[in-house]
């Protein structure tokens, strides 16, 4: 018999591949039932009223308070004149407003194909990577069901989102515009989910295409700003309906390694989501080493050392070149900052600087890949011949140095366009240092404890520690961009501010330090 991962058996008229096919849909089928009789056992009607309950009321509290802020700031939109502009001075305001929404829903879209990439989207878990794939049946009643519960979560899930986009980008809009818009968008999903299910095909023949993949995203994104007409959902309609009927018969021919990598990180990702634990979740969507940089890094480390803080230090440069992904993901957000702040919309200075903080969170929070790395077994750090303060020195190091460079191409370019004066990129330098330390204390995070009494949030019982944990690393980051903050606000940069920013992230890089060591010690 050749091997399962070989088999491949297409459905045809024929008796015996008609057997074979009702023979996989009952295998799928005896354990669905099984697991719902499981399941059913051990529920009982009270839980299942709570879970249901307290689901409803979060939803409804994230609906209200997402509502409110955007028709709050959909009202200051509308009162201001878009000739006022924000941090930039009118004549650098050249990107139209329509191109921003296309661009970033463009991101959106690139982004929305990254995780399901990552994700799948076609899967099994472990236990059915177990007991479903060698079985020499064909796969597709196997993984076709979970794929189409993923196609229609992402048709749902993307017009919820995309509403509130609409709402703010185009104030002149009917709601039934609005509605149509954020359908086409929808539809859009379920394409980009479709093409992430024919890229797995690609990847099970050892091909990794990238160019294509983009390029075909381009015109996708243009269709949900093509205004309230109806031909655009049409349209995008009628491609989700040919990409399924493309994708969706070819799932059996998934290589049975893929399948089970993508339901290991679905699974992962899932029970993080679940958990509340960003690091986890930051594990399991990470992307492999790069070849090139591990190439780079091992000539680094072949170097002779000078001693045991000169290697740590070394080795923890090579382990940042080896484990960071690359600069596409800063990149984009770097010119995701420069459009708003370039455009024509009438957005307030504070959206801006908003947007801003945002960008830098989570630039700050994809460098401390290593730290997270390390933090699994944490008592590695106490066998090397230094104190602690110098390994978290040296831990330090390569998030503060790329946080630094990321700060001062952003300071840069917007000194270039009048936002502040060249003091600003010095500014904006000492404030990546700081912003390096917040990376590696929200990589170190503490794990939650979940025997201490819950707190009671209008979302539901959460952990005290985990509440706390959620925001350890962002306080920092945050804080130390407060300075360079109110700097683009005011337009200047004083003196004190210079003063303030050097405290600032220099007590950002100490107290982490200390914490740190004091931390591993008591353990």
């Amino acid at each position: 018999m050749p091997a399962p991962d070989a088999l491949r058996l297409r459905p045809a008229a024929n008796e015996d591949e008609d057997g074979t096919l009702a023979t996989a849909r009952a295998v799928v089928a005896f354990t669905r039932t099984s697991s719902r009789r499981y399941n059913r056992a051990r529920t009982s009607v009270g839980g299942l009223f709570v879970d249901i309950y307290s689901n409803t009321l979060a939803l409804g509290c994230v609906l209200a308070i997402a509502g409110s802020f955007v028709f709050a700031l959909r009202d200051e939109i509308a009162r201001r004149d878009p000739a006022q502009g924000g941090l930039a001075d009118q004549q650098w305001q050249i990107l139209p407003a329509e191109v921003l929404w296309i661009l970033l829903t463009y991101l959106a879209l690139n982004g929305l194909l990254t995780l399901t990439r990552r994700l799948g989207p076609a899967s099994v878990s472990s236990s059915e990577g177990s007991w479903w794939r060698p079985l020499p049946v064909d796969r597709r009643p196997m993984v076709l069901p979970g794929l189409i519960r993923l196609i229609g979560g992402a048709g749902v899930a993307g017009p919820a989102a995309y509403l509130p986009f609409s709402l703010l980008t185009a104030l002149d809009r009917t709601p039934t515009g609005h509605l149509l818009t954020a359908g086409t968008f929808g539809l859009v999903a379920v394409i980009v989910v479709g093409g992430g299910a024919l890229l797995q095909l690609r990847a099970s023949s050892g091909r990794r295409d990238v160019l294509w993949p983009a390029l075909a995203l381009l015109p996708l994104a243009v269709l949900p700003s093509l205004g309230p007409a109806v031909w655009p959902p049409l349209v995008a309609c009628a491609l989700a309906i040919g990409m399924l009927a493309y994708s969706l018969p070819k799932v059996g021919a998934v290589a049975g390694a893929e399948l089970v990598r993508g339901g290991g990180v679905s699974g992962h990702a899932g029970a993080s989501v679940f958990l509340l634990d960003i690091n986890e979740l930051s594990r399991a969507l990470a992307a492999s080493p790069r070849h090139t940089a591990s190439m780079r890094g091992a000539k680094i480390y072949a170097r002779q050392g000078l001693g045991p803080r000169s290697a740590i230090a070394r080795a923890d440069i090579v382990a940042f070149l080896r484990l960071q992904p690359g600069v596409a993901g800063p990149l984009v957000w770097l010119g995701a900052c420069l459009a708003l702040v370039l455009a024509d919309a009438a957005l307030p200075a504070v959206v801006q600087l908003l947007v801003i903080v945002v960008a830098g969170c989570v630039t700050s929070a994809g460098m401390g890949v290593v730290a997270r790395r390390t933090a699994l077994v944490p008592e590695l750090d106490l066998l090397l011949p230094v104190s602690t303060s110098v390994v978290m020195l040296s831990r330090t190091l390569m998030p503060a140095v790329a946080m630094s460079a990321w700060m001062v191409a952003l300071t840069g370019a917007l000194t270039i366009v009048g936002v502040g004066g060249p003091a600003l990129i010095l500014l904006g330098a000492v404030a990546g240092l700081g912003m390096g330390a917040g990376s590696v204390r929200a990589a170190t995070r503490p794990a939650t404890d979940w025997t201490a009494p819950a707190a009671e949030t209008p979302f539901g019982p959460v952990p005290r520690t985990q509440i706390a944990a959620l925001f350890r690393g962002a306080d920092v980051t945050v804080l130390s961009m407060l300075p360079l903050l109110l700097a683009l606000y005011i337009g200047n940069v004083y003196p004190w501010l210079v003063g303030v920013q050097i405290a600032i992230s220099a007590a950002a890089i100490v107290i982490q330090m200390a914490a740190k060591s004091t931390t591993q010690s008591g353990a």
